[in-house]
């Protein structure tokens, strides 16, 4: 398949992603088994760290959160091609629409979050438009059980503070990490580790 291309930034507070018309996930639809424990990718972009995961992994369903829809499109389309029933995508902007996306999936189904190098958005105009906000934050704690863990890295260490302190005002614990938790490599995280750049990790719950 073609490589998709698309804008690497996306508004998310434009009129077009605050209005999207998104539907809560049916596990049933999205997994040939609906039963078993999710890994949740926010901000997935391309999905290829997921769709690796779910090639190693059958045991466990993966879903994937963007706001880009040809690359989710992109990314379903993969899944299938390859009889993933363990895979989905959904297209959606996850500040705003993760409490519609959640909320027919089961608190306890939910095992793992990741949030894997959000766009930092640099300048400080354009601070509000950081996928990791307020609202987001007391979604997912309000989401996920006891159980389950949230995983986040960046190579910005003030995204890194500004997340970990949005985390924990909602409610989570934080444990700093040296290393990833994951099987896999984002295609962000492997560029960063080849120019000897800071990853800046944490595990929350």
């Amino acid at each position: 398949m073609k490589r998709v291309r698309v804008h690497q930034h996306v508004n998310p507070l434009a009129k077009f992603y605050r209005e999207l018309p998104v539907r809560p996930v049916e596990l049933a639809d999205s997994f040939e088994n609906p039963d078993q424990m999710i890994h949740i990718d926010i901000g997935c972009g391309r999905g290829r760290l997921l769709l690796k995961s779910a090639e190693q992994d059958k045991s466990r369903n993966f879903l994937g959160l963007e706001i880009r829809k040809p690359l989710v499109d992109e990314a379903n389309q993969i899944a299938k091609e390859r009889g993933h029933s363990n895979l989905h995508y959904v297209f959606c902007n996850a500040p705003l629409d993760f409490n519609k996306v959640m909320s027919n999936i089961p608190s306890e189904r939910i095992e793992l979050v990741t949030i894997q190098f959000p766009d930092p958005w640099f300048k400080k105009r354009h601070r509000k438009r950081r996928m990791v906000d307020e609202n987001l934050a007391r979604a997912i704690r309000e989401k996920l059980p006891k159980t389950a863990r949230l995983f986040f890295q960046t190579d910005v260490e003030e995204v890194f503070k500004d997340f970990s302190e949005t985390l924990m005002n909602a409610g989570f614990s934080m444990d700093p990490v040296e290393s990833s938790i994951l099987d896999f490599k984002t295609e962000r995280e492997i560029s960063v580790e080849e120019r000897n750049l800071a990853v800046y990790r944490a595990i929350f719950g």
